[in-house]
């Protein structure tokens, strides 16, 4: 999922204003995963180290609150108005994924060639860091892949840590100096390393391989993998064929604990220093993705609709609350992530989405009053934030 360097007052707003949102609420993978086909590359090309066309100093800066996508059917990053849709974008490399903003401006984004690092402020490609993970095939679009998928910023900014696909074998996590912009360590992870995040003290690197049924500890200081956690609540039949498997994780504030959704029925509570791990009921049944947790705890998963269309609801988001009460918000037609306003009283969530079903665009959610309306936002975006 996306990521925003932790701190600030934007955590503590948006908790205090979802709690509220909440409050008023609750008055109210079976068969296998296929290739994508092929897909529009818009602007396909190796990134280059410059803005998309305007220079600096003609550049206004980008507002607070604008939203930034990853275009994963495209080779950009489009920064899009909440209220009004796509104003800019940058070309960062092919098919871009996840992304992670940190306080200082800076956009980190996993693409199939390398970590891109744009200025969001000035909109504008710094530079970009290539992998020093092999076997990654020729830069394309789709599910499957080669190169970096989750990504998240360490709590002090000083690295970024990248999951890189390796098509058909497991997976890697890379750490990226933020400063010098080398890679300083790599470590081996399960295959298709859907998420990452880290740990609240940065002692810990979280990598979910979504084909491996796992979670890989990595210890952050020496780059070296601690555990593997199994997460298959279901059990793994089916192995790579299965639809039952993790996606992302969010990290919970309040005690460090790992949250899993499910299939809209089962949310996997792992604790990532011991690997033992609780399940707890969820109500959406609906095959889920992206997962967001607040200050506050609250979590928000995304669901991308049903695997059995006869047995299973459609696409939605999930808002739970800390004490597990849940509201389920429908969406029209598959989503993938999710990120909160400053204020907390919206969510963000992209129709990207990483299979077929994909559109390209947001819907905005009124936490308040479960309404909502569908934002144009480049192509097929896959990971968002808010600057």
């Amino acid at each position: 999922m996306t990521r925003r360097h932790p701190g600030g007052r934007r955590g503590a707003l948006a908790a205090a204003a979802l709690t509220t949102a909440l409050a008023a609420l609750a008055t109210g993978c079976g068969s296998a995963e296929s290739p994508d086909g092929p897909e529009r590359p818009a602007q396909a090309g190796k990134p280059e180290a410059t803005d998309s066309g305007a220079k600096t100093s003609d550049r206004a800066r980008t507002p607070e609150g604008t939203l930034l996508v990853t275009d994963f059917g495209a080779d950009t990053v489009t920064f899009v108005d909440p209220d009004e849709g796509p104003v800019d974008s940058v070309k960062v490399g092919t098919a871009p994924y996840g992304l992670a903003v940190g306080e200082d401006g800076r956009a980190w984004v996993a693409t199939a060639e390398g970590v891109a690092v744009v200025d969001t402020e000035r909109r504008r490609l710094l530079d970009v860091v290539r992998y020093e993970t092999g076997n990654l095939g020729p830069a394309t679009y789709g599910e499957y892949r080669g190169g970096g998928m989750g990504i998240a910023l360490a709590p002090d900014g000083d690295h970024v840590y990248v999951g890189v696909n390796v098509p058909g074998d497991d997976g890697t996590v890379e750490a990226v100096d933020t400063r010098t912009l080398k890679v300083t360590g790599t470590a081996e992870t399960g295959r298709r390393p859907f998420d990452v995040d880290v740990s609240r003290d940065g002692s810990e690197v979280y990598a979910t391989g979504h084909d491996g049924f796992d979670v890989t500890v990595v210890r952050a200081a020496s780059m070296e993998k601690s555990r593997r956690i199994e997460v298959a609540p279901y059990g793994t039949e089916g192995g790579l064929g299965s639809w039952l498997k993790p996606h992302y994780a969010a990290v919970r504030p309040s005690d460090g604990r790992l949250l899993l959704p499910f299939e809209g029925e089962r949310l996997v509570v792992v604790d990532p220093r011991t690997g033992k791990s609780r399940i707890e009921r969820m109500t959406a049944n609906t095959h889920q993705h992206g997962a967001t947790v607040t200050e506050d705890g609250t979590l928000l998963a995304v669901g991308t609709g049903p695997i059995d269309p006869a047995t299973d609801e459609g696409p939605s988001l999930t808002v739970r609350s800390p004490d597990g009460k849940e509201k389920v918000i429908p969406l029209d037609g598959p989503h993938e992530t999710a990120e909160v306003s400053e204020d907390g009283r919206t969510a963000y969530v992209t129709g990207g989405f990483t299979r077929d079903g994909y559109w390209d665009g947001i819907t905005v959610v009124d936490l308040d009053s479960g309404d909502t309306r569908r934002l144009p936002a480049g192509r097929r975006p896959l990971g968002i934030a808010v600057l």
